[in-house]
């Protein structure tokens, strides 16, 4: 057949075969079939597959791949990748998915990071790490051995943990070998805080003393409250050192030659914390770069505008019942934006540019918890048996880890929480080092660590 009549009988044909229905077009393409032969056959299935097969993935462009991929939640997105290496490839190149999913986990995001396909690695990597939490698999316990009576005071800073003890030392330790550094005979410890050269103890002896790490002397000794001082805390920039005693008052000394500068009253109870901090937020009574004094007893906590004037008068004294009716736990948080303390009703959080209580995280399942560190994403509490992880966005506790038989105190020293920074999101390098610590009755020293990823 020429070409010119086989294009006007393929045009009739054509015609009439869109005037069928659907049964009969589906007759005549069986009845076509069955009249082909290999070469025919090989044709069809040859175009079959194109038409009826078509990666949509492959064939859109990248930015509308990427817009249908953000409806897919991160598991499925998984199992798509192993559709094929070009799946595989976009899929993995889709940074603003990995990175909310990330977000989702409490991961931390470095948006200076360029590279598409890591994104998708630390998503791998946080998954694991929330798995091993939520499975009790995050985290290792080691021992610290060598006092000989009660541990009662505890500092962590930079993977190294001070330790003070009725056996009239002090010992600083490294976290990550578990070796001693350093060992000084000291006054017996109620409160411990240490630097590079120093070390400042609060004593049950009713005195505040200041030591060289290297030599072991005793530098400063500041004499004037009359009763155990339990809190200690000190700024080099400003030359002042403050502490909270017994005897219901703070005082504030002159770091570099123990005098005392002024006693601040006004506290009915036992003065358990002190924290000076600068503030980084602005209000009528402060503003940001404000060096602030936090002082905390069973009932109330009061804020002092220490860096204006050493005869300064308390701005504020918030607690959580007027009645006193409620405890405040001895523990403290402050980072010059928010203040929280735990009580029997459970977590307090204040704005401290207004004092108003941003909210009150209750937690009527657990007795006694208590609180430990708090960041933007995770806080770290604890009770008589567990350590607990809470999502602050869910309020939800979603890991516990747990506790021995540790030595019980009233004021609340002899635990604390280690590093910090991975309260605030983690970021796949900050979940290492010392989660935990606390003196047991044998008077060793019980750390809870990370461990290392899977």
């Amino acid at each position: 057949m020429e070409r010119k009549d086989f294009e006007t009988w393929l045009d009739n044909i054509s015609v009439t075969f869109l005037s069928l229905t659907d049964l009969q077009k589906n007759e005549s393409l069986d009845h076509l079939i069955s009249l082909s032969g290999a070469i025919q056959l090989r044709h069809l299935s040859n175009n079959l597959e194109t038409l009826l097969k078509r990666d949509f993935l492959k064939l859109l462009p990248l930015e509308l791949s990427f817009y249908l991929l953000k409806w897919l939640d991160p598991q499925t997105l998984l199992t798509c990748c192993l559709v094929s290496k070009q799946w595989n490839k976009v899929i993995s190149a889709c940074t603003e998915v990995w990175q909310t999913a990330c977000r989702n986990l409490g991961w931390q995001i470095d948006d200076s990071v360029q590279d598409a396909l890591h994104w998708k690695k630390v998503y791998l990597k946080a998954i694991l790490r929330m798995k091993q939490l939520k499975d009790h698999e995050a985290f290792e316990t080691s021992s610290l051995i060598g006092h000989s009576a009660r541990v009662y005071a505890l500092y962590y800073k930079d993977g190294l943990l001070c330790t003070g003890s009725d056996d009239l030392s002090a010992k600083l330790w490294d976290v990550s070998t578990g070796q001693c550094i350093y060992g000084i005979q000291t006054h017996t410890c109620a409160a411990v805080k240490f630097d590079e050269q120093k070390l400042v103890t609060g004593s049950f002896d009713n005195t505040v003393a200041c030591w060289e790490w290297s030599s072991g002397a005793r530098t400063q000794h500041f004499r004037g409250h009359t009763g155990a001082v339990f809190s200690v805390d000190y700024n080099d920039e400003l030359d002042l050192l403050v502490s909270g005693s017994a005897d219901f008052t703070v005082k504030v000394w002159a770091l570099s030659t123990g005098t005392c500068l002024n006693t601040l009253t006004g506290h009915t109870e036992w003065v358990t914390k002190v924290v000076l901090q600068k503030c980084k937020v602005k209000s009528l009574l402060h503003s940001p770069g404000d060096h602030i004094l936090l002082s905390a007893d069973k009932y109330e906590i009061k804020i002092w505008p220490i860096g204006r004037e050493i005869n300064c008068k308390c701005l504020k004294t918030l607690s959580v019942s007027e009645d006193r009716s409620i405890c405040l736990q001895p523990r403290l948080h402050f980072d010059g934006k928010y203040i929280v303390c735990s009580s029997a009703l459970g977590l307090y959080q204040w704005d401290f540019a207004s004092y108003d209580i941003l909210r009150v995280i209750k937690t009527p399942e657990l007795a006694n918890l208590s609180l430990l560190g708090f960041g933007d994403i995770f806080a770290l509490l604890f009770d008589n048996r567990y350590l607990y992880i809470m999502d602050l966005r869910t309020e939800n506790l979603i890991s516990r880890w747990p506790l021995p038989e540790y030595r019980k105190s009233k004021r609340g020293s002899s635990f604390l929480a280690g590093e910090m920074s991975w309260l605030n999101g983690l970021d796949g390098q900050n979940d290492m080092g010392l989660v935990f610590a606390t003196s047991m009755p044998d008077h060793s020293i019980h750390l809870v660590l990370w461990k290392e990823h899977g």
